[in-house]
């Protein structure tokens, strides 16, 4: 690369790869999957609203316009730069407390449609504890935009009628979703105008309450009385005991920065444990795109997952400290493991006991958010609450029935979650918010992006511009349409399975990256959403 090239940041500022996009540099930005939610962040920034304010109302309007990946029903968790420290927040939900093995016995999985799959949600009680702590504006007046969307109507882009009208055929028939969000017997075309006057009503009345309406007033109400016509265990004591906890992130030193998640329940931790392997290896000295770099990191991440889907649940059940999992030489003797030249089939490590939309928001005070919130698999449960329009996740899929698992399903524990904010720091100092949503693919998103920004230092447009890959559970590989062909044969010839996995919904996930620069930020957004970076 020529000195022209990488003036500034360090940053190579060539797009390599094909793309529309630019990055975008403000001394506040916002970067979204959809135009219209950034837009109503960069309006509270424009307002005197914070950093903070700014991923709230755009979280909350993201609620009404890509109602496909999160509602007011979903989860949310949150890592953020204070000015001064960087603080994590996990609200997400936990199973009603009469769930229990015997509640799903016969089953081989747990439910992924209907209320037996809703966790209670925490989305509106992290918006709620982000604002009380560290807002500026009032709560109520980060509705605004979602309120106007939902009450006045929104026309509907492509890539979100299309996951639409992908939902269709997975939703049950009589639990409030084909009512809601099939107003005219079938999903909106793009283009067309979709409203919710029921939907407007529960963010004005969530507004007003400061979220108390969702959790102990007329919301908690309509979800237990549509919960209980279903048969469902939830009840209003599930609802009011629910609480969003502030926690201390993760932390990973991956080369000359220091990668935080949030902790489990979250699968965060196996993006560190990748890049914790990944640090034994010299990928620098490699080609980003060569099938040695790209087996390298497939080849980590297996090994990420192998130990998150044996490891990870509710903190609180948990058998192996996450501490454990990420320590240095329990991390080097798993990368020793790795054959450069073969795919290999990993199990769990004995380490040493002791539908999603992603957002991030920058201000010029130097506050710095990362948020995730989502229902999960497009659209969620397929629940919807008659007259309120709120659209409820389906977390409790994420549980496990295996007998004495970490993550066996009980009442009032969390299950493994998937998705992740990520935040990156140097010197003790912010440097990155960034995130991949996607279910399965986030924590592969994370490692993939985080190595080509930090490894082979790309702009962070390049850096989601670029191919991507994800592994199933069985450790088989689906590699992006984009990735070149020769990078697909060498891999086979290595002993890679790859495999196109069914995933018309989050297929190779979205993500948002911003970047700390010497005088603001460089923004920039995922090309595979409607998404947009903006600042000013």
């Amino acid at each position: 690369m020529n000195e022209r090239a990488t003036l500034g940041l360090g940053f190579d500022w060539s797009l390599p790869y094909p793309s529309r996009r630019q990055p975008v540099l403000a001394r506040n930005a916002v970067a979204t999957s959809q135009p219209l939610a950034t837009q109503a962040g960069v309006a509270m920034l424009a307002k005197g609203g914070n950093a903070v304010d700014a991923a709230l109302a755009t979280a909350i309007t993201l609620t009404v316009v890509e109602p496909c990946s999160n509602g007011l029903g979903s989860d949310l968790f949150a890592i953020l730069w204070t000015g001064s420290e960087l603080v994590g927040l996990n609200a997400s939900g936990r199973a009603p407390a009469a769930w229990s093995p015997s509640r799903f016995a016969g089953r081989e999985k747990m439910p992924e449609r209907g209320w037996e799959a809703v966790t209670i949600p925490g989305a509106v009680s992290g918006w709620r504890a982000l604002s009380q702590r560290f807002g500026e504006l009032p709560f109520a007046d980060l509705f605004e935009p979602a309120i106007r969307y939902a009450r006045d109507g929104f026309a509907v882009s492509p890539i979100i009628a299309e996951k639409w009208a992908l939902a269709v055929p997975h939703m049950p028939p009589d639990l409030g979703w084909f009512e809601h969000f099939l107003p005219r017997g079938r999903a909106p075309l793009p283009g067309e105008r979709w409203s919710s006057a029921a939907l407007a009503a529960a963010l004005e009345t969530i507004a007003a309450t400061d979220g108390e309406a969702f959790y102990r007033g007329a919301l908690a109400h309509a979800m237990v009385r549509h919960a209980q016509s279903a048969r469902a265990a939830h009840t209003l004591e599930d609802f009011a005991a629910h609480t969003a906890d502030w926690v201390t992130p993760l932390a990973l030193p991956y080369r000359d920065v220091t990668v935080h998640e949030i902790p489990p329940n979250g699968q965060g931790i196996a993006a560190l444990i990748a890049l914790g392997v990944l640090g034994s290896f010299d990928l620098a000295s490699m080609p980003p795109d060569s099938p040695a770099a790209q087996h390298l990191m497939i080849e980590a991440m297996k090994l990420g997952f192998a130990d998150a889907y044996r490891y990870v649940s509710d903190r609180a059940h948990m058998t192996v400290a996450p501490e454990a999992l990420l320590d240095r030489d329990y991390l080097a003797a798993r990368a020793r493991l790795i054959d450069p030249n073969r795919a290999t089939n990993f199990g769990p490590g004995e380490p040493p006991r002791s539908g999603t939309v992603y957002l991030c928001a920058g201000d010029e005070n130097g506050m710095l958010v990362s948020l995730i919130q989502s229902n999960y698999m497009g659209f969620g449960s397929g629940v919807v609450v008659p007259g309120t329009g709120i659209s409820l996740q389906n977390r409790g899929t994420g549980f496990s029935l295996k007998s004495g698992h970490p993550n066996e399903v009980a009442g009032g524990k969390r299950p493994y979650h998937t998705i992740i904010p990520g935040f990156v720091t140097r010197d003790g100092a912010p440097l990155a918010a960034f995130g991949v949503m996607g279910g399965p693919i986030q924590p592969p998103g994370h490692v993939q992006t985080l190595v080509r920004l930090v490894d082979y230092r790309m702009n962070p447009q390049a850096v989601l511009d670029a191919p991507r890959w994800k592994v199933a559970p069985n450790g088989a590989v689906d590699l992006e349409d984009s990735a070149s062909p020769a990078l697909r044969d060498a891999l086979v010839a290595m002993g890679h399975e790859i495999a196109g996995q069914p995933d018309s919904y989050m297929d190779f996930g979205a993500g948002q990256f911003i970047v700390k620069s010497e005088d603001g930020y460089v923004a920039a957004s995922d090309p595979r959403r409607d998404g947009q970076a903006a600042g000013f």
